[in-house]
């Protein structure tokens, strides 16, 4: 099942799944504060607690891009978000994937 335009709620300290299903390309944009975007192989969150990833703030993100060109890791077909430490609360974050 897509998220179609769907604002998915990250918070500081919890890997949130952005996609709801395996994808290959995604579409999404943050609205409030910075995170941090990592993809993975299935849909089992980012196991470490170390707060990396790809950094987003407000009003950034990507368009139709493929998780091949986001992430280096072979198999990458899920995307996760955690807001970046230090921001606390939540960042909402409009997603758009088939």
């Amino acid at each position: 099942m897509a998220q179609d335009q769907q604002v998915i709620n990250a918070v500081e300290g919890t890997w949130t799944q952005l996609t709801n299903s395996d994808v290959t390309s995604i579409t999404f944009q943050v609205l409030d504060k910075p995170v941090y975007i990592r993809g993975t192989v299935g849909a089992t969150a980012p196991s470490d607690t170390v707060y990396s990833g790809l950094v987003y703030g407000p009003h950034q993100g990507e368009l139709q891009k493929t998780l091949t060109e986001m992430f280096s890791a072979s198999g990458v077909n899920r995307v996760y978000a955690r807001v970046v430490k230090g921001f606390g609360g939540g960042s909402g974050i409009m997603v758009d994937h088939a």
